[in-house]
């Protein structure tokens, strides 16, 4: 497995009081000596030391399932795309498979959904992703059951790069059923990233890393599509959808979302779709009639996509 003496430094470093992600971004230097990592750390060199060894005896658990490990300030190190605050971005990923997939010269176009789609949602997902394909897109889900895995397994159909982002360990695929599946990818020079290398210690630290695999989707792609979702209720039922579209809003990255008001409407698994186009005019809706235009659109470099007005009374 690769890595660096950056980045068991970097991992190191997050284990003192009041490092995370924004202290790396703004502190860290790749460049500077033990000693001066060490007073920043406000520790001894002999202490962060010992520490390291620590953390790369953990590290090294990950032999035979990950290739490697990249951080901030490694020459490899893929930048995010949007603008992401401090506290958000990544600092260190685990992975398996290709790593410059997440280069920002690469075209990567995330493809979301719900875990239970019908027929008919995964029709014009696998047309969608396709035509991506065709057009030079890698892409990018995250693993799950349902709209994720149809996006990787036509990826793949189509002779495609695709990308899994996981909110797990490399020697923990989660779910267990899709574990075929993270192999194909890898099998045929895709990835599989995480920002994990232990088990969550808790069922609140693994739903905490759910949602930050959805920020991971969003931040390495450079547009999102949403194939389809429930809304949040006040059942206190949530998507992870929906918390990757949010993500993309806050990061300025262009968001789309899959809807035909003629077939669509009343659908309730297209609620999110539905109220993401009331509330954002700028958002870009996918159908059969146009997803061979948009499709080309969106993989043009510097070109925005300008669609007529929806009118809100087609939406229920």
């Amino acid at each position: 497995m690769l890595y660096t003496k950056n980045a068991l430094n970097v991992l190191t470093a997050l284990y003192y009081k009041g490092v995370g992600k924004a202290w790396i971004v703004r502190n860290f230097n790749p460049k500077d000596s033990l000693e001066k990592l060490a007073t920043s750390l406000k520790t001894t060199v002999q202490d962060f030391i010992d520490k390291r060894n620590k953390v790369e005896t953990i590290v090294k658990t990950m032999v035979g399932f990950a290739d490697g490990l990249v951080a901030f300030g490694d020459n490899n190190f893929p930048l995010h795309r949007g603008n992401v605050k401090t506290s958000e971005q990544p600092i260190f990923l685990f992975y398996k498979g290709d790593i410059n997939l997440l280069n920002k010269s690469n075209k990567n176009i995330a493809i979301i959904g719900l875990l239970k789609p019908d027929l008919y949602t995964e029709e014009i997902e696998q047309e969608v992703v396709n035509e991506l394909v065709l057009n030079g897109a890698t892409i990018v889900s995250g693993l799950a059951l349902g709209c994720d895995s149809v996006a990787h397994i036509q990826a793949l159909k189509s002779n495609g790069k695709t990308v899994a982002i996981l909110p797990s360990a490399l020697n923990s695929i989660i779910p267990p059923s899709n574990k075929g599946l993270a192999e194909e990818i890898v099998a045929k020079e895709g990835l599989l990233v995480t920002e994990y290398f232990t088990e969550p210690y808790s069922k609140m630290e693994l739903f905490a890393r759910y949602k930050e695999r959805d920020r991971l989707q969003a931040l390495f792609s450079d547009t999102i599509i949403l194939t389809a979702s429930y809304v949040k209720n006040n059942l206190g039922n949530d998507s992870g959808s929906r918390l990757a579209m949010e993500f993309a809003a806050d990061y300025n990255i262009p968001r789309a979302v899959i809807y035909n008001p003629l077939t669509d409407e009343g659908n309730p698994k297209y609620d999110l779709n539905r109220q993401l186009i009331r509330e954002d005019k700028k958002l870009i809706i996918i159908n059969k009639d146009n997803f061979k235009t948009v499709s080309k659109q969106l993989l043009k470099d510097g070109k925005t996509i300008e669609q007529k007005p929806q009118q809100l009374s087609l939406f229920s």
